[in-house]
């Protein structure tokens, strides 16, 4: 997010929140929801885009329909702690096709791994052969994701602290 943009008013947090909610509204919906002009949220929705608030509009998709069967966290314990070999590790995990999620944590592992793979053998190969072959990584423990829930809102705590629009 840029931290240069103005704070988000009672508004905003409302449009982010239908958004949310269902990112395929119309602008005319939206507009109404939180009562505006289509004009009025048409601008507010591209400024949010404009300022990082609003990152991208995004598909929930069954994993089985892409022909994924198994689900997976990878946790990574780097063997020596150093930003360019973090950076490193970070880099070559963020462009591997199955990571779903990647994590920078405290505790006592460095890296979560969230992989979507077809089978174990698919992941057999991608913990072996792909990111443990890393001389940098110390250790490696893979759970299994035998179920899954992923909130599509965020709480949203700044709302309360929010100014009220100007003319409301």
């Amino acid at each position: 997010m840029n931290t240069e943009t103005r704070p988000l008013d009672r508004i905003d947090h409302e449009i982010l929140g239908a958004l949310q909610n269902n990112a395929r509204l119309s602008n005319k919906e939206l507009a109404a929801s939180v009562g505006l002009a289509p004009s009025s949220c048409l601008e507010r929705v591209k400024r949010l885009i404009q300022d990082g608030v609003i990152r991208g509009f995004h598909a929930d998709v069954d994993p089985a329909a892409l022909g994924v069967v198994l689900e997976a966290l990878v946790f990574v314990r780097l063997g020596r702690h150093q930003p360019e070999l973090l950076e490193g590790v970070w880099t070559q995990l963020a462009e591997r096709p199955e990571v779903r999620d990647l994590y920078y944590v405290a505790g006592s592992h460095d890296l979560v791994v969230h992989v979507a793979v077809r089978d174990v053998e698919h992941l057999r190969w991608l913990v072996t052969e792909q990111i443990s072959s890393r001389a940098e990584l110390g250790q490696l423990e893979t759970s299994l994701i035998f179920r899954h829930r992923r909130s599509a809102e965020l709480p949203d705590y700044a709302r309360e602290h929010a100014p009220q629009p100007r003319g409301r």
